[in-house]
């Protein structure tokens, strides 16, 4: 067999994604340290260029490869089987440190993430740790301390963030699937970006708790979801990284079926509505209002009903999840052992944000059923809420560079005028991709479920997937780092 014969198969395996190489572990056609080397070895040739990877978890991984074949073959039942996964570097995993986006190293975690345990319980193995934005801060992937992340698509693009080197890792193939944290559309946003799914799923579904030493102050709009090719790697992830925890910051949600069983029932006639309004004033471009409209139309195809209603944002609402994000980053940046290693313009925001104090955030926290609501009563007899992930298609890189706070902070609203209110209301929300645009960038639209409800946004994904198939599309990343190399 020739070299470019098994290069091409690697590439094939590469961009099998989740559920498809756990069945074939179980079948033995691959064994998890096979899939661990042939990771490594992309990473190896990918990241370079692209930088994705704060830290490669190379022997660790194969460690763990070989403990997970030992499990299969002691007869344990391992949704993941051996399957390799990157963590976000906000996310601890036990014995590496967690810099988030920064230059202020605090020490090795000393266990892992609820969410990370759960993945290794469902048997993946963890490849390593991949960028953010200072304390993911910003919907990018740039830093002074790690530099910039290309996104796979278009190397003078970003691939959106926070979650940014994530949705890198796997747009690129250097993982099949990785987690992400989304504060205020942090998952959604470098989905949408990278050509990815990114959910969201109901606050509590997914333990935000991390190792005793660090705790999350972000009053719940923190919630941490899978980044994959597919709606079924998707929903594999999430379920893996669902369950409660004893004393948890975030209660549980009630109980619901897995997401995997929602992909076995046919999707039932919905109600959709379409909203081209943002939260915030900015305005929307037309290259993200046309793969929505395009969706709706695909809808009424199979279907649903399609309907344009704008729900209410009111001003209180807005009010209220700046000043829960303010305050739960100022807690955040009181847990640092010295800031003077942070950017200059995060050091400024952080002086903002300990001007809100913790009396005004209990308030917005306790205001969030009633501002909820009311945004809610325009499409409460909806299913879902379709919208444009951001009002603006990737942008170039640098977009925030040299700019203050002030100024940042009106360039940020363009990325996140429909993500951060199911931020503040808790509920599940999705990006999923549409396509690709003249210029070689990816598309996406935002399905924005009902309070508990990932299970319609995950059938509904799925029937467009089905219908307008996506996951064999990739980057020609290869082809754009031949070009820079």
């Amino acid at each position: 067999m020739s070299a470019a014969h098994d290069h091409e198969q690697d590439h094939e395996l590469a961009f099998a994604g989740v559920a498809h190489l756990a069945q074939l572990v179980r079948e033995r056609e691959v064994s998890p340290r096979e899939l661990v080397a042939l990771y490594l070895d992309r990473i190896a040739r990918l990241d370079p260029v692209l930088n994705v990877f704060r830290t490669v978890l190379g022997d660790r991984a194969m460690d763990e490869a070989a403990h997970i074949e030992r499990r299969l073959a002691a007869g344990e039942v391992l949704p993941l089987a051996g399957v390799p996964i990157a963590v976000k570097d906000d996310t601890d995993v036990a014995g590496v440190s967690s810099m988030c986006g920064t230059g202020i190293d605090v020490g090795p975690a000393s266990t892992d993430s609820a969410a990370v345990r759960r993945l290794r319980a469902a048997g993946a193995v963890i490849i390593g740790k991949t960028h953010l934005s200072e304390f993911g801060a910003y919907p990018v992937c740039e830093s002074a301390t790690w530099g910039v992340t290309r996104n796979p698509w278009d190397l003078y693009r970003t691939p959106g963030g926070s979650s940014g080197g994530s949705a890198a890792a796997v747009a690129s193939g250097m993982v099949p699937g990785a987690t992400g944290s989304d504060s205020g559309g942090s998952v959604r946003i470098p989905a949408a970006c990278c050509g990815l799914v990114g959910l969201k799923g109901q606050r509590g579904r997914i333990s935000t708790k991390e190792s005793p030493e660090r705790a999350y102050r972000f009053h719940g709009l923190n919630h941490i979801g899978p980044l994959a090719r597919s709606v079924v790697d998707t929903a594999l992830l999430h379920d893996a990284m669902t369950g409660p925890e004893p004393d948890d910051e975030i209660p549980s949600p009630p109980a619901a079926p897995p997401l995997m069983d929602a992909l076995r029932v046919p999707t039932r006639p919905l109600r959709i509505a379409m909203s081209f309004k943002p939260v915030v004033p900015v305005q929307v471009s037309d290259e993200v209002r046309r793969p929505v409209l395009q969706t709706a139309e695909l809808l009424r195809s199979l279907g649903h009903e399609v309907v344009e209603r704008d729900p209410v944002y009111p001003v209180t609402g807005i009010a209220a999840v700046l000043a829960l994000f303010m305050n739960g980053f100022a807690h955040e940046i009181e847990q640092l052992p010295k800031t003077d290693l942070l950017e200059r313009r995060m050091r400024a925001e952080a002086r903002t944000s300990r001007l809100v104090p913790d009396w005004l955030a209990r308030r917005a926290l306790a205001a969030e059923p009633r501002i909820t609501a009311r945004s809610q009563h325009p499409i409460a007899d909806f299913d879902v809420l379709m919208t444009p992930v951001l009002a603006i298609p990737p942008v170039q890189l640098g977009y925030f560079e040299g700019f203050g706070p002030t100024r940042a902070m009106l360039r940020m609203l363009k990325f996140i005028p429909f993500t951060f209110p199911q931020n503040y209301s808790g509920q599940p929300a999705i990006s999923v991709p549409t396509g690709i645009d003249a210029a070689g960038v990816p598309e996406a639209v935002h399905l924005v479920g009902r309070a508990n409800d990932e299970a319609t946004l995950i059938s509904l994904a799925a029937q467009l997937e089905s219908v307008q198939p996506w996951t064999q599309r990739r980057p020609p990343t290869e082809a754009l780092l031949s070009q820079v190399c």
